[in-house]
């Protein structure tokens, strides 16, 4: 692992999604044990990055509270993850940017520098996290420069975030040891339970 210089980082949050599964609500201002979830992410993440953006399309005052910049889709046709970053890519000042999910809590502190690592190894575009089983293509460290490859892919008609990283030069990174980075909350029960696991490590058996 090699440490990112984190000036050279900007993380995109991503809150931009419908969250059909949780009755619409916004998921990133949902309260996971006590706070918003996305705090929690926002928690995690500062300490690893130079900047922070919020991706969303709604509740823009609520995640304008947090004091970083809030950027919506600039795809307006398009209500899914690369919409929203492009607009990450395209807002960010930094030469590279960071995505992760708004609904994805327990981000490790290593994030930026294990894929800043593998990215920097492989002499890649982008680094993207892999969980032993599958792809996770949300948690992903990409250059700013690939906003062009990704106005075309979508011009183009692409939707899937899998099949533009096939466009460019990519490096699968292992986080198979940190699993609980992609368990994503979609529905009520997972965010209870989530609760429980988080109050349950807190207090100690």
């Amino acid at each position: 692992m090699t440490d990112a210089p984190a000036s050279d980082v900007t993380a995109v949050i991503l809150a931009g999604g419908r969250a059909t599964r949780m009755g619409g609500e916004d998921k990133g201002l949902i309260p996971l044990a006590g706070r918003p979830m996305i705090e929690h992410v926002l928690a995690a993440i500062r300490p690893q990055v130079g900047e922070v953006l919020i991706n969303a399309n709604r509740s823009w005052s609520a995640y304008e509270a947090y004091g970083h910049p809030v950027v919506a889709d600039d795809v307006t046709d398009f209500p899914g993850p690369l919409a929203g970053m492009a607009a990450g890519l395209a807002t960010c000042a930094t030469p590279l940017a960071l995505f992760l999910p708004c609904d994805g809590p327990l981000v490790p502190r290593d994030l930026v520098g294990r894929l800043y690592g593998a990215l920097t190894a492989n002499g890649a575009q982008g680094a993207v996290a892999h969980d032993g089983e599958r792809l996770q293509p949300v948690h992903a460290l990409l250059q700013r420069e690939l906003l062009g490859s990704l106005r075309a892919f979508l011009a183009d008609g692409g939707r899937k975030v899998a099949q533009w990283y096939e466009t460019f030069d990519t490096t699968e990174v292992d986080f198979s040891d940190h699993r609980e980075l992609f368990m994503n909350v979609n529905t009520p029960d997972e965010r209870d339970a989530l609760a429980a696991r988080l109050a349950a490590e807190r207090h100690g058996p």
